[in-house]
């Protein structure tokens, strides 16, 4: 009998760790802090001495350091961006490193309303590391990236100078039409 139910033990399904609901919790109100533009929501999830590197390249230290940042994107003077969501997704569980560190990655979804009048939506690829203290799990550690060979920005530069160059001939050859014109009026 023992024999007989070895397979059937060997296919029992492994018993997640309780961190993982812990850490799904955290993804979840962090997504609905963006959703609502609650940054200092957003913060709450992040460790005092948090390093976030971010899709432009900039890195921000601290989460002074975050809220200057989305100050300065959403709300400042010279803010760029109007609007954005973003939808995140977890490739995989969580690795956990004993019971207070884990690293995640995954993939996101991003749609942003620029000042310029510009909708940009774009897949980037994140990873965080996230620890847990006093009880509660924070992002220590994220980064965003982006395609560097295909992404939206390089398609609409890419598509702009298109247009410029389609322009440029244009003038040219009116131009060139015109000096024509011109040289055999003169003869």
């Amino acid at each position: 009998m023992l024999f007989l139910s070895a397979p059937l033990l060997a296919q029992a399904p492994a018993i997640e760790d309780p961190a993982h609901n812990e850490l799904r919790a955290l993804r979840d109100g962090l997504q609905d802090a963006i959703r609502k533009g609650d940054i200092e929501r957003e913060l709450s999830y992040l460790h005092p001495n948090v390093i976030v590197t971010w899709q432009n390249a900039e890195v921000s230290r601290g989460r002074d350091g975050v809220r200057k940042y989305l100050e300065r994107m959403l709300n400042g003077p010279a803010k760029i961006v109007k609007a954005y969501r973003s939808e995140v997704t977890v490739d995989e569980l969580t690795a956990l490193y004993g019971s207070t560190t884990g690293i995640s990655y995954g993939s996101s979804h991003e749609h942003l309303d620029l000042m310029t009048g510009t909708s940009v939506d774009f897949t980037a690829r994140w990873s965080a590391t996230l620890i847990k203290e006093d009880g509660k799990w924070l992002i220590a550690n994220l980064h965003a990236s982006s395609n560097l060979f295909d992404n939206p920005m390089l398609a609409m530069a890419k598509q702009m100078s298109y247009i410029i160059g389609g322009v440029c001939l244009l003038a040219g050859v009116a131009l060139g039409f015109l000096l024509g014109r011109r040289r055999k009026a003169a003869r």
